[in-house]
């Protein structure tokens, strides 16, 4: 059966690297860098590499561009490039379509850039002949970006065709970890996912029953549940043509011994701005009124079921994050997985890291994944498109 090659399998030196990297990251208004987790996660596989005496070429996107729109440019990363490695020199390369000379002359001591790599449309369209001349830059290809690695996009998967290619070292430990959880998990499980949408999660849901003790729902997924089960949700958010799919899960659900628990009482306000909110049950929400959060009750109940597990994974808030009043019940779950000392827990998806207020416990977190909808997929599938591009 082929497997991935990983770098650390392999003696790679003074060779010219083409390295899918991550730096998909969040900026200021004024363009600086407002989070470098994405940055700082694979720096271990670009040390590695530098070590060796290689010369790399860093491939990421930034955004969504429609275009080439400066305010995506790849610019902010490469001057917190430069930070990180003061003793070498880091080049943006514009366009490496057009002038090939900062590549064609690339010193050791160089670290290029190439700008945002969707502002080429041969990029997700997987275009061959894009895809060629960017395989054309380098030795030998490196994956070390599972967060895109559910891309079928020429510098995920159409660079593989072209190039001898390995899977870094973050790469490695993502594979590794979110299939030592889902592959042989220590009992209980206990998987929680929020978010607004089930509609794109539903044969997660039904993977996730085949392999979890207890399924615990949160955010706007839970109501379609709540919908699904008869109850009134007032003008929350909802996946109203889902219901029949929710009725389906939760008669799965009892089939397969999965517990599902969505929340017994809910904060609810008039607008997602409000600055204070009235905590009910969830058969007492009012017609003008949204739900934005899960309520006390619903925490302790969600708390004793987390703390008594041994494999935890979460994706995604149960609450509206984005205003700091209805956060609390997505903070509670982080500190009840944090507080459970035995646990293996795999926490994926920027909404929620982002929606966590206190990073000073992420420590206690097994492991933190750089993918979202890579991880939830992963999970569905047991591979993805950019690791199985991998596979010789």
């Amino acid at each position: 059966m082929p497997q991935i090659h990983y770098l650390d399998e392999a003696d790679i030196s003074g060779k010219k690297i083409l390295m899918r990297v991550d730096f998909n990251v969040s900026l200021n208004p004024d363009h600086s860098i407002a989070d470098d987790e994405r940055i700082q996660r694979t720096l271990p596989t670009i040390r590695y590499l530098l070590d060796r005496g290689n010369k790399l070429i860093l491939v990421s996107h930034l955004g969504r561009p429609k275009g080439r729109d400066p305010q995506f440019s790849l610019q902010p990363v490469v001057a917190k490039l430069q930070e990180l490695f003061p003793e070498y020199q880091v080049k943006l390369v514009d366009d490496f379509t057009t002038d090939r000379s900062a590549i064609d002359s690339q010193q050791v001591k160089e670290i290029l850039v190439l700008e945002n790599i969707r502002f080429y449309a041969g990029e997700k369209k997987g275009d061959d002949g894009f895809t060629k001349q960017l395989s054309e830059l380098a030795d030998i290809y490196v994956n070390d970006a599972f967060g895109v690695s559910h891309r079928a996009d020429a510098s995920v998967v159409g660079v593989t065709k072209y190039l001898p290619s390995y899977g870094g070292l973050l790469l490695k430990r993502e594979v590794e970890m979110i299939s030592k959880a889902t592959d042989n998990p220590k009992k209980p499980f206990v998987a929680i996912l929020g978010g607004s949408k089930i509609s794109t999660k539903i044969h997660l849901v039904e993977r996730l029953m085949e392999i979890a003790d207890y399924l615990i729902l949160g955010g706007g997924i839970a109501n379609t549940f709540l919908k699904a089960s008869g109850y009134e949700i007032g003008k929350s958010i909802c996946e109203y043509e889902e219901e029949e799919a929710a009725r389906k899960m939760i008669f799965q659900a009892v089939q397969k011994k999965t517990r599902i628990f969505f929340p017994s009482d809910v904060a609810i306000a008039r607008s997602k701005e409000a600055t204070e909110d009235i905590i009910v049950s969830v058969d007492m929400v009012p017609a003008d009124k949204l739900i934005l959060d899960i309520g006390p009750e619903t925490q302790a109940k969600f708390g004793a079921i987390i703390g008594s597990a041994a494999t935890v994974v979460w994706n995604g808030p149960v609450g509206y994050f984005e205003n700091p009043q209805f956060r609390r019940g997505t903070d509670f779950i982080y500190y009840s997985i944090t507080e459970n000392t035995d646990v293996v827990s795999i926490i994926g998806g920027g909404d929620t890291l982002s929606a966590i207020s206190k990073k000073e416990y992420l420590d206690k977190i097994t492991h933190i994944s750089t993918g979202g909808g890579a991880m939830l997929e992963f999970i569905e599938k047991g591979s993805l498109p950019g690791i199985d591009a991998l596979k010789k």
